[in-house]
């Protein structure tokens, strides 16, 4: 498993890469994002790295060139124009699974195991999964551990893969145990 995570601009090239590779992928959603992504991926930045995997044309380089302003010592991944390019759209998700593995592996990206310290019966006993509660749990854990809201499913693989320990896991349940959420 590679371990920084990838940065795309939307849901479509997040579908390509995880095609194509064992990875995390985190969703720019274009040029639109908030502070709060930008602090997540600072944070995820910190934990495993993060690569940065936007689209080749004007608006994926304006936010390549945005983010890496805001985050230092970020890896890129670059496809050209052409590896991109299906029926006039240029677009990460139009590439083929061997033109995406070659333009992550030019950026040199780490591999690490995969470690299974979360399942989902810890999101069910700590109230982060089925419960009328879970959503803003799960929102106020993500946001305590700087690794942004997700939902259940998506939680679980953060949790498991941006290097989370188990003692921050359960420091931060304490902390909103004991603010009453």
């Amino acid at each position: 498993m590679i371990k920084e995570v990838i940065v795309v601009e939307g849901k479509d090239d997040i579908s390509a890469v995880k095609a194509a590779l064992e990875c995390e992928v985190v969703s720019t959603n274009g040029f639109g994002y908030n502070k709060e992504l930008v602090e997540t991926l600072r944070t995820l930045n910190e934990r495993r790295g993060i690569i940065i995997f936007t689209d080749p044309d004007y608006e994926g380089e304006r936010i390549r060139r945005d983010l890496s302003n805001k985050i230092k010592n970020v890896k890129h991944a670059f496809l050209p124009q052409g590896k991109a390019l299906k029926k006039g759209d240029i677009g990460v998700e139009n590439a083929s699974k061997e033109d995406i593995i070659l333009a992550i592996s030019k950026a040199h990206p780490q591999k690490v195991e995969r470690s299974i310290q979360f399942t989902k019966e810890d999101l069910i006993d700590f109230g982060l999964a089925g419960g009328e509660d879970s959503r803003k749990r799960r929102e106020f854990l993500g946001e305590i551990l700087g690794i942004g809201y997700s939902n259940g499913k998506q939680l679980l693989n953060r949790l498991n893969n941006f290097g989370v320990t188990r003692e921050e896991f359960l420091e931060a349940m304490e902390r909103i145990d004991g603010d009453g959420k």
